[in-house]
């Protein structure tokens, strides 16, 4: 562990990293979603919801062996925002025990109540990076929820899924360019003449 750093030092060192793998995750399995509701009953929708939400994480970790992420810390010390982070995520895995009882009353508050709840994690990683792409993804995916469950309610399981995705688009654009940004410059390579 980093304890050995300073507070702000590790948030710095956590700043830094790429942040894809996640929210590339949530893209796929709200993408299936949105899929399997409009092809599919209500009942496989909801199996689906609650297996693809469920399965974000381990696809975040298969996915983070091809962007070069190491989400649990193997290659390099660990430090105190790594645990504030996966706090927010079982945060968000907790956020189940809401959702549950009353998508057993009315199935088609899911996609509201798990699409919502399972976003909040990014308003503590917004401020954990101090970039305001978190708090972003958060409001604007909670309005566009709530607005889509209100106004279309025979297309939850499909309109809601694909507003969640272009949020995670519109997130993973600003996130890959504000690593891009932190990358060090490649001097550029001498040309020679043939």
């Amino acid at each position: 562990m980093s304890s050995h750093l300073s507070l702000e030092a590790q948030r710095a060192e956590f700043a830094q990293r790429r942040f894809l793998a996640m929210p590339l995750a949530g893209t796929l399995a709200w993408a299936l979603i949105g899929v399997v509701g409009a092809t599919c009953s209500v009942r496989t929708a909801v199996l689906t919801l609650y297996l693809a939400t469920g399965a974000i994480f381990y696809l975040g970790l298969l996915i983070a062996r091809f962007t070069g992420e190491d989400l649990l810390g193997r290659r390099r010390p660990r430090n105190s925002f790594d645990r504030l982070f996966m706090l927010g995520m079982l945060q968000a895995l907790l956020v189940f025990a809401i959702a549950l009882p009353f998508g057993m009353q009315d199935a088609s508050s899911l996609p509201l109540s798990i699409g919502i709840l399972a976003g909040l994690m990014w308003l503590p990683f917004s401020w954990i990076i101090q970039h305001w792409i978190g708090v972003a993804h958060a409001l604007a995916r909670t309005a566009l929820i709530l607005l889509a469950w209100l106004c279309c309610p025979g297309q939850r399981f499909v309109l809601i899924p694909a507003l969640v995705v272009l949020v995670y688009l519109a997130t993973m654009l600003v996130l890959e360019a504000r690593w891009r940004r932190r990358l060090p410059s490649i001097p550029p390579q001498p040309q020679f003449a043939a």
